[in-house]
Order: structure tokens, then C-alpha cells, then sequence
């Protein structure tokens, strides 16, 4: 696997319409690291780890390949955001306490980004890396319409590496020792226009407009309509969060 740019041309909507992570996820992340000075937060998107994180750690280095997510990344003082790839961080030896990857660890050329995040790590440090799959909605807002939209008009256009999103990470090998860690679930509650502007941010829909000259976007607007009510309407719309932490470089 290696590090590919599939958000710039959405990274707008990716900006806009991504989840943010739930409060209990940074809680139990601090409550696991030791020291709470600095972090790598790689892959970092448009920020949305990066800002929860600098809520309990002093400073969060933010890197992410994408000239346009980080463009659109929400600023704050504690988080200094630079283009980068996982396998080159910019950061010195020993000089990180934590390194986090949200919902993008299946993209990496994981042997030299495990080497890279060894590298930056201080005695002790924690890797931690975490991904969600597709979302629930209640079966009378339309659930089993999204499912179909995400597995058969899309489903061609994702890429082999969703199926490591898809079994969680637990496929996938982690540096040593890996330590017990705990699932989360997201929740939101949002309008038929929130979600499909989620699922605007989504690789999938990019490739399938790239390729096919169209938006699928309206179609499943279509499907939902008659299921979700008015446009204020708001449903809950819930995903599963799977983690995976290791230590790196133990004494």
C-alpha cells in the first residue's frame, strides 16, 4: 500500500461534512499516553482529530499530503498543520508522545510509516488508529437505500483498500506489543443535506464522477426523499469506530 491524494478534488465537502469524533475517544487516548506534550496527528485531513486532540495534548503537529485538505483545515493554536506524507514527517527522533492515523491507515506504505512513527516516538510513546465504515440510518429514514447506493452504484468505485476500513483494521498488522483498546460509536443528528454532503466526501463518489462524467449524489437524494420527511428534517445517522493501539519503542 502507499499513500495516495483521493480527497483534494472534494476536500471542501470532506472539510464541511466529515464527522467529528466522539469526545470519549480523546478522553480514553490521554488517559492512555503518559506524557501529553506533543502529537503527530498523520494523515490529518481538514482537522478533524486534530482540534479534539489539542484539547488534552500541549502541541499537535498535523500532517497530511493534501495541499487542499490542509487548506481547509480549522485553524486553532495548538495545532500546526503542514503538507507531509506518513512515511516523511518532518519531526525530529524521540520528540512525540502519541501518533495518530484516523480513517486513513489503509492508504500507507505501512512498513515505512511504521519505521517513521518508531523514528519520532519517545520511549513509551503510543500509536493509536482508529477507522469507521459506512453509516446506519433507522430503516424508516431510508436505510436500506443507502446501503444499496454505497454497495452497488458506488461499490465498483471504492478501492481495494476499503476492505481493510470495512473489517475494522483487524486485518492489518501493527507494530508490537499491541495493547487492549476500546470501540466507539459516533452519532449525529442531521438533515438529508448533511448526509449527502458527507457522502459527497466520499473516494468513491469522486471516482465514480471522475470517471463517469456524472454525480451519483442525486440519485440517492432521490431514493431518500420520500423516506426522510422535510428538509429540516434531522435523523440519527451512527457508525461504528474500531481502534487498534500499540507502544512504540518500549524500555
Amino acid at each position: 500500500m502507499s499513500q495516495r491524494d483521493y480527497f483534494s478534488a472534494c476536500s471542501s465537502q470532506y472539510a464541511a461534512f466529515r464527522p467529528r469524533y466522539p469526545a470519549a475517544l480523546f478522553q480514553w487516548l490521554a488517559s492512555a499516553t503518559s506524557a501529553h506534550e506533543r502529537v503527530w496527528d498523520c494523515a490529518c485531513g481538514s482537522g478533524q482529530a486534530s482540534v479534539d486532540l489539542a484539547g488534552h495534548f500541549r502541541e499537535i503537529h498535523a500532517t497530511d499530503l493534501s495541499v487542499e485538505q490542509i487548506a481547509h483545515a480549522q485553524a486553532h493554536p495548538g495545532v500546526h498543520y503542514r503538507v507531509g506524507t506518513a512515511e516523511e514527517s518532518g519531526l525530529p527522533d524521540a520528540s512525540v508522545d502519541l501518533v495518530t492515523v484516523a480513517q486513513a491507515l489503509h492508504w500507507f506504505d505501512l512498513d515505512r510509516f511504521y519505521r517513521e512513527a518508531t523514528r519520532v516516538a519517545r520511549p513509551g510513546a503510543l500509536l493509536a488508529v482508529w477507522c469507521y465504515g459506512i453509516c446506519d440510518l433507522p430503516a424508516a429514514a431510508g436505510n436500506a437505500q443507502l446501503q444499496h447506493f454505497y454497495s452497488e452504484v458506488v461499490g465498483p468505485y471504492w478501492t481495494p483498500e476499503r476492505h481493510l476500513v470495512e473489517t475494522g483494521y483487524r486485518t492489518l498488522e501493527m507494530p508490537q506489543p499491541e495493547l487492549p483498546a476500546q470501540d466507539f460509536v459516533m452519532r449525529l443528528d442531521w438533515t438529508l443535506e448533511q448526509l449527502l454532503g458527507y457522502v459527497s466526501s466520499w473516494s468513491a463518489t469522486a471516482r465514480y464522477t471522475k470517471e463517469r462524467g456524472e454525480n451519483p449524489v442525486p440519485l440517492l437524494r432521490s431514493a431518500l426523499q420520500p423516506h426522510w420527511g422535510k428538509a429540516t428534517t434531522k435523523r440519527p445517522v451512527e457508525w461504528p469506530l474500531h481502534m487498534r493501539v500499540a507502544r512504540l519503542n518500549p524500555s
